[in-house]
């Protein structure tokens, strides 16, 4: 049986910052990367320092590259399951078989689940965003929208201001909106639409306008959204304490509610972005290397 120190599940900028650390740190690692990125339909990577406008691809290829100095097995190998024992963690690699690893960090982001509305899945990461740090500033001064997931979101809808002054908030019939809520988007200059959303129309791979029931559309040129997010199979089948928005719970040392089982990046947190879970991944890779180390009697 192959073994390692740490087994890193997940090949995005968490995964690879924290092998970087790990490996850095003189341990011995595998990380498993398989399936397409979170980030998949999107052009570029942006608002991370010194790699502003890099295309995702790229940038996964320059972090693995940054890692063959150390003792860091990069492999294209999908994890199947994850055992813990009393003193390790057996992991099912589908193209190596069974490994062990001392401890295991999972850097697996999170699945979008995305609405069953015509329109949406061809502009996601074209003309719909989840983040304006990331792709605010390629769209800035055109007709922006916001479809929010929850009451306690809408207001969300002022951020975009720093980015258009056009700015519609769209409820899709979802909820109620009560009058100081209202008339606070209002004086702020965000447009309420509460009607629910039928379709999204195209033209040339780029949104042009929002139908709403009843047949009416307001003309659009980007969607702002958040819509739900779950945790991807090999995470639901660990039993991982989760908090009340669905991501992992870990500790100061980054380690999950299953003992020697860490986590890192977009699947702790509602913060998400690229640079942010490689500040993430370092920190878990520092952790866990001080974990390992200082148990190494």
């Amino acid at each position: 049986m192959n073994e390692y120190d740490v087994v890193i599940v997940g090949g995005g900028p968490a995964g690879l910052a924290g092998a970087l650390a790990l490996g850095r740190g003189c341990k011995r690692v595998l990380l498993c990367d398989a399936g397409p990125p979170r980030n998949a339909a999107a052009v570029h990577v942006h608002n991370f320092l010194t790699r502003d406008g890099t295309p995702p691809a790229e940038l996964r290829g320059i972090g693995r590259e940054q890692l063959r100095p150390y003792a860091v097995d990069v492999r294209e190998a999908r994890v199947e399951r994850i055992e813990p024992t009393e003193r390790a963690v057996r992991v099912h690699v589908a193209e190596l078989g069974v490994v062990e690893a001392r401890r295991v960090l999972l850097a697996t982001g999170m699945i979008d689940v995305l609405p069953d509305v015509p329109g949406y899945r061809a502009l996601w990461g074209a003309s719909i965003f989840q983040c304006p740090y990331c792709h605010g500033w390629e769209v800035r001064e055109r007709a922006f929208g916001y479809w929010a997931p929850s009451l306690e979101r809408l207001d969300w809808a002022r951020l975009l201001l720093a980015w258009t002054s056009d700015v519609v908030a769209f409820t899709g019939g979802a909820f109620d909106v009560p009058d100081e809520l209202r008339a606070s988007l209002s004086r702020a200059g965000v447009r309420l639409e509460e009607r629910a959303i039928t379709a999204l129309r195209e033209r040339e791979g780029r949104l042009t306008a929002i139908e709403l029931e009843g047949g009416e559309s307001v003309e659009r040129e980007v969607l702002f959204a958040h819509p739900p997010q779950r945790q991807v199979p090999l995470v639901e089948a660990l039993g991982l304490t989760l908090d009340a928005h669905g991501f992992v719970q870990v500790d100061a040392m980054r380690e999950t509610s299953v003992p020697r089982v860490h986590a890192a990046g977009d699947l702790t947190t509602g913060m998400q972005g690229a640079i942010l879970a490689a500040a993430a991944g370092t920190a878990a890779g520092a952790m866990i290397n001080h974990l390992l180390t200082m148990d190494a009697e």
